[in-house]
């Protein structure tokens, strides 16, 4: 409220200064933090990043890896999940030992933070690893075939637009 008022009280030029820096720290919180995500699908897993969002058919996936983030090894090649980012070291002193026992998937049985369900990265490849292995042990990916040379992806019309606006405006109304 008093920044509202410091703001009305110096006038519209004041006004025509700071809210387009007001508006690109918005837009660039929602853009990074809010819109990306993974969404696993009968079909696939669908990654939504900052300016890309891909769509992986279960028969392309090859490996599922945690290390900086929620990684799908492709035919295509690799996709990284910026919604699924890893956890700092802090996690893996904070999990209890019950929590580090994680087996199935890779040799040895102690988790790096990053496959823990309680990180962002963990959580995502736990439930890609379920419907992943569930669609091997029902055998729908023993004779799979690729249906695309390339992976379906799109671009995010509405961030590259959105920073394609608004960024400039903040640049001149350095100027005003």
């Amino acid at each position: 409220m008093l920044a509202a008022l410091s703001l009305l009280g110096q006038g519209g030029h004041t006004i025509v200064q700071v809210w387009p820096w007001l508006a690109l720290v918005g837009f660039m919180a929602w853009a990074l933090y809010w819109r990306p995500k993974v969404v696993v699908s009968a079909g696939g897993v669908r990654v939504v990043n900052v300016f890309r969002t891909l769509d992986i058919p279960w028969p392309a996936i090859q490996e599922i890896e945690t290390k900086w983030a929620l990684t799908l090894g492709t035919a295509f090649g690799t996709v990284r999940a910026w919604a699924a980012p890893a956890p700092g070291r802090q996690l893996l002193h904070r999990a209890r030992p019950s929590d580090r026992k994680i087996g199935g998937y890779r040799r040895g049985d102690t988790a790096r933070p990053s496959d823990l369900p309680q990180s962002d990265s963990g959580a995502a490849a736990q439930i890609v690893r379920q419907r992943w292995s569930h669609h091997r042990e029902a055998g729908h990916l023993d004779h799979a075939k690729l249906e695309y040379d390339r992976l379906p992806s799109r671009w995010n019309w509405d961030v590259v637009i959105g920073f394609a606006v608004i960024a400039p405006l903040a640049v001149l109304s350095l100027n005003v």
